[in-house]
């Protein structure tokens, strides 16, 4: 595949935007090319137009061209395109749960993508859809033919749209962030089976990803795109050697490691800008860190040496960027304390099903089955383990938002498990959660202000009062006090979470649950939410109560750590020794599928 000249407008207002300019690439046999950037970068924009799915009012540029065995396709009828999509060119998108129809079996959903280019008899389309599955490594493929998309975890859900994207054989598979919300051993799972894939089918893999991690672990080559643009292009071993753009120099030195604990993490300022907000001159200026007076007027031009690209004012008059002074600001001393707020003893949650009349009921599923710790003042415990392990349950259990079956919750030697309702609302105020999806979280149709303020009014307390909290509560998580009047879908994902983190501090808690606060969001957005909480502990002396399964932010935020499996404990302990010396068999597996930069 030759991508030249690549422009994309999408109607904005009365007119056109450009949302993707003059992008120029290539894609080789067997290669594995990344496109790398933060969100709103134009990564699956440019996806969705190799296959033409863009919007129905969005347009091409009159110089653009895709090019595949010597034809544009841009140029192709609809009926010539639709014979080319899945079978040449198959796609994986990026949430396999909205990728799947929810009423359709996976039977149904497989013989779809197989009947559109294949005539196949019913016992030869079983036949290849049962070859499908076990080519994805899904046990059991009788079974997972007849069941739905929600009876299947999110690893497998995944398995089955590969399935689907290579039911044909195609030549070049584009994939759209195929691991952004799995754990660490299943995202190792997927790349590997990827791999396998690619090269038993000889085929070239178009990888769209902002995991650092990932770009490092499978792809031949990178081009990192920011606004629309390609700003850097290179040979994946070169690039993490040394990189050429202030861009991929910030988002390195953005990324959370166990070394950088006592230093503050380098963010990116700002954020991408809008479509109809284009900065004149370079569009990275705004938030480089070397922009000189000829960034702010004229816009570079990507040049060519030593066998990559650079789109930069800054060469070719030097050969290499200096190094990021800001990651050098240090975090106070930590103090020790032994003030502990929180006591889980032997906690169990147990879901039970009925019986029957005719059967008997079955035994009850151990989503928490004796689960123990303590969490101390100004300290960050961390709860880690796959999906289904029991964390997001044992928390919503601590809430008592889900009954616990068993076990004892002492907050500052208080039982919670039993607490009367006025001693509960107490309990909660100085307990609150960030989730992890904050969009979702939030009602769409209430101000920034009227979501702060719900909390307060909970808790009974005045107009007046409320008003001046807002405003200490968007400058302790650096939002704009203008923040105020407007709505959730106004901001972007880094700032919607702020709004949550504001949310939660309204009432000034004691203990701040954060549930998976980061998983969503660019490598930049999360350096700036966890120097935010760090900020926050080390000014409130507030305990985070940390679940995550990404084993860098683990390193960085948390103080000690408690790995989970079946609703069991496998094993507790400092991070040092956690991370140093693992004694469990599971916690070394867990290890060892961590994608390192």
């Amino acid at each position: 595949m030759e991508i030249k000249n690549l422009q994309i407008m999408l109607p904005y207002g009365k007119s056109f935007a450009t949302a993707v300019d003059d992008l120029t690439f290539t894609l080789q046999q067997g290669e594995t090319l990344a496109l790398l950037g933060e969100s709103g970068c134009g990564k699956s924009l440019t996806a969705y137009s190799l296959i033409r799915l863009l919007p129905l009012r969005a347009r091409y540029g009159q110089q653009s061209q895709v090019v595949v065995d010597e034809r544009d396709l841009l140029n192709l009828p609809e009926c010539l395109m639709r014979s080319l999509r899945g079978k040449r060119l198959a796609m994986i998108f990026q949430e396999p749960m909205t990728a799947l129809n929810p009423v359709l079996r996976i039977d149904k959903q497989l013989a779809e993508a197989l009947l559109q280019h294949q005539k196949l008899s019913s016992s030869a389309l079983k036949k290849r859809m049962l070859e499908l599955l076990r080519e994805v490594e899904i046990h059991e493929p009788e079974l997972r033919l007849q069941q739905y998309p929600h009876q299947l975890s999110g690893g497998l859900k995944q398995r089955i749209v590969i399935a689907m994207a290579l039911a044909n054989h195609p030549q070049i598979l584009i994939a759209d962030e195929p691991t952004t919300a799995l754990d660490v051993t299943i995202q190792a799972q997927i790349l590997a089976l990827l791999k396998k894939l690619q090269q038993q089918y000889h085929m070239s893999l178009l990888l769209i990803t902002h995991d650092l991690g990932v770009v490092k672990a499978v792809a031949d080559r990178v081009c990192v795109m920011y606004a629309g643009q390609m700003v850097e292009q290179a040979s994946v071993a070169d690039f993490f050697k040394q990189v050429k753009h202030p861009y991929s120099q910030q988002l390195l030195a953005a990324v959370p490691t166990f070394a950088k604990r006592g230093m503050r993490l380098s963010s990116i300022n700002g954020a991408v800008p809008a479509l109809d907000d284009w900065p004149s001159g370079c569009r990275f200026h705004p938030r480089c860190i070397y922009a000189f007076d000829r960034c702010t007027t004229e816009m570079p031009q990507l040049q060519s040496f030593a066998q990559r690209q650079v789109r930069c004012h800054l060469y070719p008059q030097h050969s290499e960027l200096p190094a990021i002074v800001e990651s050098q600001q240090s975090w106070p001393l930590e103090t020790q304390t032994q003030d502990m707020l929180l006591e889980v003893n032997d906690l169990k949650v147990y879901f039970s099903s009925k019986k029957s009349w005719f059967k008997a009921a079955p035994a009850p599923l151990k989503a928490v089955d004796g689960l123990s710790f303590k969490l101390y003042r100004a300290k960050t415990l961390a709860l880690v383990g796959e999906s289904g392990c029991g964390k997001t349950t044992a928390v919503r259990a601590l809430l008592r938002l889900q009954p616990a079956t068993g076990g004892q919750v002492l907050f500052q030697g208080q039982e919670v498990l039993h607490m009367p309702r006025r001693q509960l609302r107490d309990y909660r105020k100085r307990v609150q959660i960030v989730f992890q999806d904050p969009f979702s979280s939030m009602n769409p149709r209430m101000t920034v202000g009227e979501i702060i303020a719900e909390g307060l009014y909970a808790q009974h307390m005045k107009s007046a009062d409320i008003t001046r909290k807002q405003n200490i509560l968007l400058e302790q998580v650096n939002l704009p006090r203008n923040s105020l009047s407007r709505y959730p879908h106004q901001f972007s994902g880094g700032q919607r979470q702020r709004i949550c983190i504001a949310r939660a501090l309204a009432t000034e808690p004691d203990i701040l649950i954060c549930d998976e606060p980061t998983s969503a969001l660019d490598v930049s957005v999360q350096a700036q939410i966890l120097n935010l909480l760090k900020e926050l502990q080390y000014e409130l002396g507030i305990s985070y109560l940390f679940i995550t399964h990404n084993m860098a932010v683990v390193a960085y935020m948390a103080h000690d750590v408690l790995v989970m499996r079946h609703g069991k404990m496998v094993e507790t302990g400092t991070v040092t020794e956690l991370l140093m010396s693992p004694q469990a068999d599971y916690t070394r597996r867990l290890l060892d599928s961590v994608l390192n930069v």
